[in-house]
C-alpha cells in the first residue's frame, strides 16, 4: 500500500546518478506543480535519486512497486512475482544471450517512487538498420520530475551504448510486451498485454516523446455469425491444406516448426525481430502451461508446416485470485499456488495472440480457416469472450477482417520514440 505521503523534492535538490554513478548537469523537463499521492500534498528539499538496481533488494523493490501504483485501480492484475523475476533476470531470460539491459529505482528519502528498464537488442538494429534502444516496464508516482529523471537515466545508458534513438514502452523487443496504455483504461489487461494509468501519457510527451505506432485491441463477446465470406474463404482442404491442434506432447518438434513460420509470417511487420531458438523455446514452455490444446492450430499443406493459430485462455483472471502475486507463503505453504490452479480451471475468456501464415500461402483462404476453427471451437468449448490483437494500425487487411467477425476496437496503446 502506499504511504501516506511521499515528500515531493524541489527542482533544485533534485540529484540523479547514471549507471556509472556520475551525476549530469541537468534534468529535462522540471517539476511544476505538487504531486498528490493518498491524499497527502508537501513540498521538501529531499533529494530525488535513480540509481541502477545492484542488490537482491533492490530488485524486490523493483518488483514491489506496482502494488503501490495499482492499489486503486480495479482494472490492474497483479503479475506473479516469479514470473517478474525470471523475465528481469539475466540469468535466466534468453534475451541476455544476444542482448543486455539494466534497470533503474527512483527514490525520494529511500521511498521507492518509479522504476524504468533501458534495453539494447542488437538484432533490432541489424534487422532495421536503425541505432534505437528500449526503454519498457516503465512506472511512476504523478509526477513530471520523477518520469524525467527515469527517462534521462534509460537515455544516458542506452547513449553510453552507442544508440541514438529510444523507443517504448516495449520489453526487451516487440515480441514481448510493448505499447502504453491510451484508451480502454476500464477493462482489465489480458494475458501479455499493457496496462497503466492515465496519466503516463502526460508524463511521456511532457519529457519529450513522442508517439510512432498505434497498437489495436480488439473485443468479442457474442457469438458471430460466422458469415458465408469467411466460410467460402476457409474451404482450403481440397487444395491440399489440413488443419491440427498443435500437440503439446510433442512440444520440442512443434515449437520448431512454428518458429519456422513466426520469424517467415512476421519478417515485414513494422518493429518485427527475429526470435533466437533460446527465446522462442522459452516463450514455448511458458505458453505451453496455460494453453488449451484445441485452441493452438498448426496449418500444413502436404504435410508441410505453413501456418499456425495462437490462443491462449486468459490467465488474467486466475492471477487477479492470487493478489499479491506469491504462489508459496512463509516459504513452504502453496495458498497463491492452489488460488492460481482453481482460478484456471474456471478462466472463461481467451486471447487471440497471433496468427501467421508463410509468403507464397497467404491470401488463400488458410489464415480465415484458422480463425473459424479457433471460434468454432471457442464456442462449443463454453469461451464467452475473446481479445484479438495487438494489430498494427495501419494493417488494414487484419484490422477488416476482425472487424467482419464482430469484433470492436476497445483498447489502443501507443509506442513512443525520441532522439537522445
Amino acid at each position: 500500500m502506499p504511504p501516506d505521503a511521499l515528500r515531493v523534492p524541489s527542482t533544485e535538490d533534485i540529484g540523479l546518478c547514471n549507471a556509472a554513478g556520475q551525476r549530469p548537469t541537468s534534468i529535462s523537463g522540471a517539476y511544476a506543480a505538487p504531486v498528490v499521492v493518498a491524499g497527502a500534498v508537501e513540498r521538501s528539499s529531499t533529494r530525488l535519486e535513480v540509481t541502477p538496481v545492484a542488490s537482491d533488494a533492490d530488485r524486490e523493490a523493483f518488483i514491489d512497486l506496482p502494488w503501490r501504483i495499482y492499489a486503486h485501480d480495479p482494472a490492474w492484475v497483479p503479475p506473479l512475482r516469479r514470473e517478474v523475476s525470471d523475465f528481469i533476470n539475466p540469468d535466466r531470460h534468453p534475451f541476455y544471450r544476444h542482448g543486455s539491459a539494466t534497470l533503474f529505482l527512483a527514490r525520494w528519502r529511500s521511498e521507492v517512487v518509479g522504476r524504468v528498464m533501458a534495453s539494447d537488442d542488437p538484432h533490432y538494429n541489424e534487422r532495421h538498420g536503425t541505432n534505437a534502444g528500449m526503454f519498457g516496464l516503465f512506472e511512476s508516482i504523478d509526477d513530471p520530475a520523477v518520469a524525467d529523471a527515469l527517462l534521462t537515466a534509460a537515455a544516458d545508458w542506452l547513449r553510453a551504448r552507442g544508440r541514438s534513438t529510444m523507443l517504448g514502452p516495449i520489453e526487451y523487443s516487440t515480441n514481448y510486451t510493448c505499447g502504453l496504455l491510451v484508451d480502454g483504461f476500464e477493462t482489465p489487461p489480458r494475458i501479455l498485454m499493457n496496462h497503466n494509468p492515465p496519466y503516463y501519457r502526460r508524463l511521456l510527451e511532457g519529457h519529450g516523446l513522442h508517439a510512432v505506432k498505434e497498437l489495436y485491441a480488439w473485443w468479442i463477446d457474442e457469438a458471430p455469425d460466422l458469415r458465408p465470406w469467411l466460410r467460402r474463404a476457409a474451404r482450403i482442404a481440397s487444395r491440399g491444406v489440413t488443419l491440427r491442434p498443435i500437440r503439446k506432447r510433442d512440444l520440442a518438434a512443434e515449437v520448431e516448426r512454428a518458429k519456422r513460420i513466426y520469424n517467415e509470417a512476421w519478417y515485414d511487420n513494422w518493429g518485427s525481430v527475429r526470435m533466437t531458438d533460446a527465446e522462442f523455446e522459452d516463450l514455448g514452455r511458458h505458453l505451453a502451461e496455460i494453453a488449451d490444446e484445441e485452441l493452438l492450430i498448426m496449418a500444413e499443406h502436404d504435410g508441410e508446416p505453413i501456418g499456425f493459430s495462437l490462443s491462449l485462455p486468459d490467465a488474467n483472471e486466475a492471477f487477479r485470485a492470487v493478489g499479491d502475486g506469491r504462489l508459496v507463503r512463509w516459504g513452504f505453504v502453496p495458498i497463491g499456488l492452489v488460488k492460481l490452479l482453481i482460478g484456471l480451471r474456471r478462466v472463461k475468456t481467451f486471447r487471440y495472440l497471433a496468427l501467421g501464415v508463410r509468403p507464397g500461402f497467404q491470401g488463400r483462404g488458410i489464415a480465415e480457416a484458422m480463425v473459424l476453427r479457433t471460434l468454432e471451437v471457442a464456442l462449443l468449448k463454453g469461451y464467452t469472450g475473446c481479445e484479438m490483437g495487438w494489430t498494427l494500425d495501419d494493417n488494414t487487411r487484419v484490422n477488416r477482417a476482425i472487424e467482419r467477425v464482430n469484433a470492436k476496437r476497445y483498447k489502443t496503446y501507443l509506442v513512443y520514440e525520441q532522439p537522445i
